[in-house]
């Protein structure tokens, strides 16, 4: 057991290769960022625990100027085959290679906006984000995006939780606080929800269900806690729904998604698997099938499959409301007020069974989700929990 923890280990935790190949490309003047000088100079950014899950998505917890950060890069090519979606960071030769010597800055500007619309749909408030990923590509603050830095920006760009960091709101997700290529610095990992987290990798899967429920009773916040954070995911769901940006789908539900600060305010732990609507129809459109399980993107958002032509529907079986209120059940239930039990219980069993037919989606999701929040903030307003 030591041997194959060991291994994989070694596989999974990469991070000094990565800093190699970022540090070699910076000091070449291929790339440039806001924090390379700190990582690859001064040796101010320290590297501190392993987080990786899979081997081309290297997180790991560091320090930086006295803050606690997670650090982020990649290092290889592949499909992640839990994932089935997006592809894992490409290969250190090609990372870089966009834009060209002599692109102009209004080329580049076309360029991006093009990667956003394929990426998130044609919105009208695209070229609003165009203006803050140029604004932000200006690493040296010097009125003028350099090679070095547009190339950056770029490869920063292809990642998709970068990409999500961009087009969601602050209040939901970890502050990004700086950048070198494509390797970023995030505020640090909020607290988990999934106690089972604190458990090493090898033993996880031997926990029983029911053990990962006395977990939570045990060492989760206490049950008024457990509601404000509630809330602050019931709005996150809504800020997917109903973002500036277009729409998003949570694609991995799990209770190791979702965390909180030390005020019980809610973020999301890890936007990897929270994906545009534009890049999940493109995945299952026309995709060849025998049974619904062919037609899923990441690892839960599964369309129908139409079995008479043998191809996958665009809309999504399950929505984003009813995965959340499946999570809730097990979150929420357990240690919750008697007088609220019962009709918490009825709002979320009524929740799980919302369907992802657009028909459906608008008036009947708001409704459900104003009612839980409703319920949920009743209980606690007026109190220290609020």
């Amino acid at each position: 057991m030591v041997y194959v923890h060991y291994s994989s280990y070694a596989e999974l935790c990469r991070g000094h290769v990565c800093q190699v190949v970022i540090c070699d490309q910076y000091r070449k003047g291929i790339i440039s960022g806001s924090i390379c000088q700190d990582l690859c100079s001064l040796h101010e950014v320290e590297w501190r625990a392993c987080l990786s899950s899979v081997p081309g998505q290297q997180v790991y917890s560091g320090l930086w100027q006295g803050k606690e950060v997670t650090i982020k890069c990649g290092i290889e090519e592949g499909l992640d085959p839990k994932a089935r979606s997006e592809p894992a960071p490409r290969q250190e030769l090609l990372l870089f290679d966009k834009p060209t010597r002599g692109t102009s800055i209004k080329e580049f500007r076309e360029m991006t906006l093009s990667f956003l619309k394929a990426n998130l749909g044609d919105l009208p408030s695209l070229p609003a984000l165009v203006g803050q990923v140029l604004l932000m590509a200006d690493f040296n603050k010097d009125s003028r995006v350099s090679l070095a830095e547009a190339k950056s920006v770029w490869a920063l760009l292809q990642r998709n939780e970068f990409l999500l960091l961009l087009s969601l709101q602050e209040e939901h997700a970890s502050r990004l606080l700086g950048s070198c290529g494509d390797l970023y610095v995030t505020e640090g990992i909020p607290h988990s929800s999934w106690h089972g987290a604190a458990l090493p990798t090898l033993l996880r899967p031997l926990l029983p269900p029911a053990l990962h429920t006395v977990l939570q009773q045990w060492l989760g916040p206490a049950w008024p806690w457990r509601a404000k954070i509630a809330i602050g995911l019931l709005e996150f769901v809504e800020e997917l729904f109903h973002g500036a940006y277009g729409t998003f789908y949570m694609c991995e539900t799990t209770l190791a998604n979702v965390g909180y600060t030390a005020q019980y305010d809610f973020k999301m732990a890890d936007l990897q698997q929270v994906a545009p609507e534009a890049t999940v129809r493109r995945f299952l459109q026309g995709r060849p099938c025998r049974h619904s399980a062919d037609c899923t993107y990441g690892r839960d958002c599964r369309a129908p499959c139409d079995k008479l032509v043998r191809q996958c529907k665009g809309d999504l079986i399950q929505p984003n409301l009813a995965k959340v209120c499946e999570l809730l059940r097990d979150y929420l239930l357990p240690g919750a007020p008697a007088d609220l039990r019962e009709e918490l219980g009825r709002q979320l069993r009524t929740c799980t069974t919302l369907s992802g037919l657009a028909s459906q989606v608008e008036a009947h999701h708001s409704l459900v989700l104003s009612h839980l929040k409703t319920l949920l903030w009743k209980e606690i307003s007026n109190t220290r929990y609020s």
